[in-house]
């Protein structure tokens, strides 16, 4: 009997033999789940370790996941249907639906009083936000990140943030309208709250509150039902610990599934990094994805316009080793490009890894997924560590992965 997967099952058992061995028996991870298909095929499914070391609970297939920055995705996929609708050109500058960031100013030198700004040289566009080179940062605010630019202190004094605060959207805008850039729109690139941004467009331009545009234009169409910005108290019982890793090298609970925030609804809807879901859910959308936009019938984007939001974006055709400032993001730089809400793997030689063509990104508790329309083939990795540069969990299991391709 052929494989419809044309994916080698002994091969594939490589991966559950590698994070047993190297993360979850020498305790590194709680647990962790993975899910693969190919040619529409779920070809490989592992639910491995516990979900809470302190009860015990082994981890399920329907576990529910903090999946931080792999709502970014998500988020760019709902604005980019509002493009679809005619709203608005990839290139149209915020400030058409946010007066206030018509006021906005970059950064030269100094800081705090003797800070010296500089006007624009053009206004940051939607496009700027959709691939983060709007001259935004993420303030200081990711977790083992520090504040990292004078420009930060300003975000810090505005309490400018996307998760914690209870900030509307518009508030969340012209809080940010009035902090300089750290560049020029356009001139660099830099993992920052512009998919936040992203989100708060989709409110202003929809006119909507932008969950319930995520529901009606993605959750609902897809069946994602256990995806959302808060965990329903009928669903507790299945939502995973989070953990980051002590200086003894030992997992410490840094968020409890019985007293998270996240079992309330949040005070601002984060459109960069708010959501929770499950594997199963997650892969409905990369199966979306795969598949040009559509899924069971239903089509959330257009195939061409899903193409052109996974095509490099970068000025000049950069990379990110040539583009990207600072060291924090999802993604490794070199062979590296980076569309309208997902990064893409341009040279396979640069980057050291295989699957030239796919895009991908992943989320500060070490989730990460990738779809590849060349291998026709998407994958899905689900566990809870912080932060998610503590183990390359994507290149090892891309490793194995591609090494199990036999057709």
């Amino acid at each position: 009997m052929t494989n419809p997967s044309g994916l080698d099952p002994k091969r594939l058992e490589r991966i559950t033999d590698h994070l047993m061995r190297n993360y979850i028996e020498p305790g590194k991870i709680a647990g962790c789940q993975i899910a693969v298909r190919r040619h529409g095929h779920l070809a490989y499914a592992r639910s491995l370790g516990q979900m809470d070391l302190a009860t015990a609970r082994p981890l399920k297939d329907d576990t529910i996941f903090r999946i931080y920055s792999m709502t970014k995705p998500i988020t760019s996929i709902a604005l980019m249907g509002l493009y679809e609708q005619g709203h608005f050109q990839l290139d149209d500058p915020v400030s058409r639906f946010v007066p206030s960031w018509a006021n906005q100013v970059a950064y030269v030198s100094g800081e705090g009083e003797s800070m010296k700004t500089e006007p624009l040289n053009r206004p940051v566009s939607i496009r700027d936000m959709l691939r983060h080179t709007g001259g935004l940062t993420y303030g200081g605010g990711l977790p083992g990140v520090g504040i990292q630019h004078p420009v930060d202190h300003v975000y810090r004094g505005l309490k400018v943030r996307s998760m914690g605060g209870a900030d509307s959207m518009e508030s969340f805008m012209d809080k940010l309208s009035q902090v300089p850039l750290v560049y020029q729109p356009g001139e660099r690139w830099m993992y920052s709250l512009s998919t936040d941004v992203c989100g708060a467009l989709v409110e202003i331009i929809s006119g909507k509150p932008f969950a319930q545009v995520l529901q009606e234009m993605i959750f609902d169409p897809l069946g994602m039902v256990d995806t959302g910005f808060h965990v329903p108290a009928d669903k507790q019982s299945r939502f995973a610990a989070n953990y980051q890793r002590g200086a003894d090298k030992q997992l410490q609970v840094i968020d409890e599934p019985t007293k998270s925030p996240y079992l309330q609804p949040p005070g601002f809807y984060s459109g960069g990094g708010g959501l929770v879901g499950t594997v199963a859910d997650y892969m409905r959308f990369c199966e979306m994805l795969r598949q040009g936009g559509e899924l069971d019938g239903v089509r959330i984007v257009g195939p061409r316009t899903l193409a052109m939001m996974h095509m490099n974006h970068l000025p000049n055709g950069q990379d990110l080793t040539t583009s990207a400032i600072g060291a924090f993001s999802e993604t490794s730089n070199a062979g590296v490009g980076f569309g309208l809400g997902f990064a893409s793997t341009m040279d396979q030689v640069a980057a050291g890894v295989m699957g030239g063509g796919d895009y991908y990104w992943g989320g500060a508790a070490s989730t990460i997924f990738s779809v590849d329309p060349v291998e026709d083939m998407s994958m899905v990795f689900m566990t809870q560590l912080m932060p998610s540069n503590t183990f390359n969990f994507r290149g090892q299991i891309k490793a194995m992965l591609y090494g199990a391709i036999i057709d």
